[in-house]
């Protein structure tokens, strides 16, 4: 039979387990502290009036009145009934109309990384954290939005031709006024009388 060699244990001195515990305290929250400067910025919502239903998603488009203002309190943008594709804007923003509902209004905090970054835009330096406040009036889906717009260019169109677009059946033909109708061309390219 082997003997297993013995070690003695000294006793821990008085003391001794509170800086143990300490120690074990102090690499727990160092690590946390890397955790934390490791994680991505994020974007701060207060909510000053409550909104209803769904919020937008990144494919859709939103009807937003919101001013935009540097850390100093100077206001750099602000637009009412202002048309925004949820993916056509700064990171932020994009983050912040996910997480809103139609009617109502907040207060943004977008830091920097998320805004216009080391680059900068126009009145805003480099580095800098932004501010808005934001109401959201409504949203639609980007392809509702698409459908719109067409609807609205023909609508133009018409109006500005005087009937149908442009080669749309009962339209003008891309030539102009057909020949033989009063104020058309008559042979070659001479107007009617």
């Amino acid at each position: 039979m082997t003997e297993i060699t013995r070690v003695p244990l000294q006793p821990i001195a008085k003391g001794s387990l509170t800086k143990i515990w300490l120690g074990v305290a102090a690499a727990a929250l160092a690590a946390g502290g890397i955790a934390w400067a490791a994680m991505p910025p994020r974007v701060d919502i207060d909510t000053i009036t409550k909104g209803a239903g769904p919020s937008p998603t990144l494919t859709d488009v939103a009807l937003i009145n919101y001013k935009g203002t540097l850390p100093d309190g100077k206001v750099f943008d602000q637009q009412q009934n202002a048309v925004f594709p949820l993916q056509g804007v700064i990171p932020g923003f994009t983050k912040a109309l996910e997480q809103m509902q139609k009617g109502g209004k907040y207060t943004v905090h977008i830091p920097s990384e998320l805004a216009y970054g080391a680059k900068g835009a126009g009145e805003i330096p480099p580095n800098t954290d932004l501010t808005f406040e934001i109401e959201l009036r409504d949203f639609i889906s980007g392809q509702e939005y698409q459908r719109q717009m067409q609807m609205m260019q023909q609508m133009q169109q018409m109006q500005q031709g005087g009937g149908a677009p442009h080669g749309a059946p009962g339209g003008m033909p891309p030539g102009g006024i057909p020949e033989g109708i009063p104020g058309g061309a008559g042979p070659e390219g001479a107007p009617h009388p």
